[in-house]
């Protein structure tokens, strides 16, 4: 694909998911992504992203769409990229490589729950990008010495979460608009950072903004069909959270941080 079609495609791309959040990510996040310090912390936590990101989406999916069996399904399928993360300094990647494994059975969805069938659907794509993207930074990162390691979270999904309502289905609604701005600011960030990064990685960030984008779509879509009303003040709610949590002074850098409060002591 050459440059502009590149660039056209991005632009289609981003302008939903610039008309969904309600803020940029502001400069101050990237100059201190791009210094070459911070591209160790930037690609491990991108790795720790990936993984949680199958996570949330399998928990779902375990706590209201299937029975007890699909739900230990969902478990195997995720217990080499679990204990390849919480291995310690015990994990090998080429272990890992030799005991990942797919969906070994089919999901049954649970009849007390009208939209298991398609939760399962958009949720089981979801994971299996995931934990293939997952996979893709772990590789970039051997290829350049790069060791993974358990960075520490930032604040920014909890910070979300007490955004959250704790009574049903208000929870699982809120969860789904809560995972529709996590993958829409990774996919936003994806395409601001891709121009001042190597060919390399500009090039693996481009490529995942197709799917980041659908799996905003996805949660989006799934929040709207399970609330079945307008959602649109719930939406404007964890928006204004997730703006806050972006613009806002942060201790910590991590790929959804708000600004680093190095960058701010240099301005």
């Amino acid at each position: 694909m050459d440059n502009d079609n590149t660039q056209q495609m991005v632009k289609e791309l981003l302008k939903p998911i610039n008309q969904f959040l309600q803020c940029e990510t502001p400069d101050g996040w990237i100059t201190e992504a791009i210094k070459p310090e911070n591209l160790i912390p930037l690609l491990v936590d991108h790795c720790n992203c990936e993984l949680k990101a199958s996570q949330t989406a399998m928990f779902m999916v375990r706590k209201y769409a299937v029975d007890k069996q699909s739900g230990e399904a969902l478990m195997a399928w995720a217990k080499p990229y679990e204990d390849f993360v919480y291995g310690g300094n015990n994990r090998s990647t080429a272990q890992f490589h030799s005991k990942k494994n797919g969906l070994l059975a089919p999901l049954t969805p649970r009849s007390d729950f009208s939209h298991g069938q398609e939760l399962i659907d958009k949720m089981v794509r979801l994971i299996k990008e995931e934990f293939h993207h997952f996979e893709q930074v772990l590789e970039i990162m051997d290829k350049r010495g790069i060791p993974y390691s358990n960075l520490h979270a930032g604040r920014y999904a909890k910070g979300l979460m007490k955004a959250v309502r704790t009574h049903e289905p208000a929870t699982l609604i809120d969860k789904l608009i809560v995972g529709a701005y996590i993958e829409a600011r990774s996919c936003e960030r994806f395409a601001k950072l891709a121009p001042y990064l190597d060919s390399e990685l500009k090039k693996f960030y481009i490529s995942l903004l197709r799917s980041e984008a659908r799996h905003y779509q996805d949660y989006l879509t799934l929040a709207e069909k399970i609330a079945g009303t307008n959602i649109a003040d719930r939406i404007r709610a964890i928006g204004s959270k997730e703006a806050e949590l972006i613009t806002t002074p942060d201790d910590t850098f991590r790929f959804h941080s708000g600004i680093p409060i190095t960058a701010i002591a240099c301005v």
